[in-house]
């Protein structure tokens, strides 16, 4: 039975406007200076776990040529392009239809392309146990994030107190993003973990759920199916994908079947959703500013992010707790308490 990994890297990253844009979006960048963009790294932390083969990214028609050019290691037909976007649930069922079309006995990790993992040790342990658990029974595991605040920005898992299995445990619900004070609670109580998105399963127990729980997607993954690996695939996904109901894979399956288990880590993970969260990961100064650039000048700030790596000079001066960011001429400037605007600003 081989690994698989499907790596899903369809976003926009509007809450990172201007560094990511629709037309070359966060995972495709090297948000933390790193030298390597965020799908690149992500790559990287799964590549132990099975052959260049066996990874997938299911990605928008328009960023094909960048992950080719990105992730030259993965084969042309293993990038799937989705002519539009349909939400995780048939962004998934895309990748394992083709799958089970390669390995009928596939075990299948699949992952965000653009979060952050600081100890990828731990976390391929993780994924090796969960993926150990999910092959051969029917069941499925979400990755759990081992919470250290009370964070408002994420959706929560609760878990059964008693691990069942090598320290997975049944997942008794999921709960939405919550208030600070409904937070506060999942971290005082200790069973509540962060869902980090990050699925474990088998592909005949994934293709099962889907016709018990979404047949209308079942029928229309069937119908494409039909074409996968012939010269009339493309035209056939182009036209059926966009039929698909827009439904991510929480609500389509997660949230019904009885047969799904949490596995809890603590490695380090960020899925670097907004400046906010790029300013707590980055080193700071001793005025706490967090600076990418190397042109980058501060005078009496305090609290700032600045991003402005290919910026010619950047001279601030009085700024306190704030987002300067600069790409391709484009700037943002903004306080950081309101970063959450920064998608719906007038662009």
């Amino acid at each position: 039975m081989a690994n698989h990994v499907v790596i899903m890297a369809g976003g926009i990253g509007s809450r990172f406007w201007p560094m990511s844009t629709p037309e070359c979006p966060k995972q495709f960048i090297d948000v933390l200076g790193t030298g390597k963009t965020m799908i690149q790294m992500t790559v990287e932390r799964f590549a132990p776990l099975c052959p260049m083969e066996n990874f997938w990214v299911v990605t928008g028609a328009a960023y094909v040529d960048i992950v080719r050019a990105q992730l030259p290691e993965i084969p042309e037909e293993n990038i799937l392009a989705e002519p539009c976007a349909r939400n995780t649930a048939p962004c998934i069922a895309y990748a394992c239809w083709k799958i089970a079309q390669a390995d009928s006995a596939a075990n299948i990790v699949v992952s965000p392309s653009d979060a952050l993992v600081l100890d990828g040790d731990e976390f391929r342990r993780v994924i090796s146990a969960a993926l150990d658990f999910t092959a051969t029974d029917r069941r499925i595991v979400t990755v759990g994030i081992t919470p250290t605040r009370p964070e408002t920005g994420y959706g929560y898992i609760h878990r059964s107190a008693a691990p069942s299995d090598g320290g997975i445990h049944a997942v008794s619900s999921f709960r939405e993003k919550p208030s600070l004070e409904v937070a506060e609670h999942y971290l005082a109580d200790g069973n509540y973990l962060w869902n980090a998105g990050i699925f474990v399963w088998n592909v005949s127990t994934i293709m099962e759920s889907i016709r018990s729980y979404v047949p209308d997607l079942a029928e229309r993954m069937d119908r494409m199916a039909e074409s996968f690996s012939t010269p009339g695939e493309a035209s056939a996904v182009a036209e059926i994908f966009p039929t698909c109901e827009k439904i991510s894979i929480d609500y389509a399956v997660m949230e019904k079947a009885d047969y799904i288990y949490t596995i809890p880590g603590d490695f380090g993970w960020s899925d670097v959703g907004t400046w906010g969260s790029l300013w707590t990961l980055l080193p700071h100064d001793e005025d706490g500013n967090a600076v990418i650039g190397e042109n980058v000048h501060l005078y009496g700030c305090n609290g700032c992010i600045v991003h402005a790596p290919n910026a010619a000079s950047v001279v601030l001066e009085g700024l306190k707790d704030s987002i300067v960011v600069e790409r391709d001429g484009r700037i943002l400037m903004c306080r950081l308490s309101e970063e959450q605007r920064i998608k719906d600003f007038e662009k």
